[in-house]
């Protein structure tokens, strides 16, 4: 399994357990290696850990890093606890992450993320699959299974 898929699959454990919104979102923040409590201000600024190290993600939003996974969940848990608009312009002032960059273009995923699932816009049920659909790289063979 790569990371991306990890990444989805970590979602999907989530959503069975029936959690706020909110506190989906500061869960999956523990993917990134941010923790819950008050020290996650600490966390998320550190980078937090790559417990998903790996690839697999839509080459869009590829740096060709392994921790794209960690970028992902810590952006959204962090846009959860602040808002999208600040955590974009931290993503962009702070990390230097260009608006047309893979990190940028990841960036305002987990933003847009963050804001679906906490306007009920996007069930937790249908989350993990909106990540595959969204940031994960299926190869053409996956494809073809997928549809034949």
């Amino acid at each position: 399994m790569n990371a991306c898929a990890a990444l989805a699959e970590s979602i999907a454990r989530l959503a069975d357990r029936g959690l706020s919104s909110r506190r989906f979102l500061r869960e999956l923040g523990r993917v990134a290696g941010v923790r819950r409590g008050p020290l996650w201000l600490l966390d998320a600024a550190s980078g937090g850990t790559n417990l998903l190290r790996g690839r697999g993600f839509h080459p869009a939003v590829d740096d060709a890093t392994d921790g794209q996974a960690r970028h992902f969940a810590g952006t959204a848990a962090v846009a959860a606890r602040i808002g999208g608009r600040l955590t974009w312009w931290l993503t962009r002032v702070v990390l230097r992450d260009g608006a047309d960059t893979a990190d940028g273009r990841l960036s305002r995923e987990a933003i847009e993320f963050a804001r679906q699932i906490r306007s009920g816009e996007l069930a937790q049920v249908d989350a993990a699959e909106w990540v595959r659909d969204r940031i994960c790289h299926i190869r053409p063979t996956q494809n073809a299974a997928v549809m034949g």
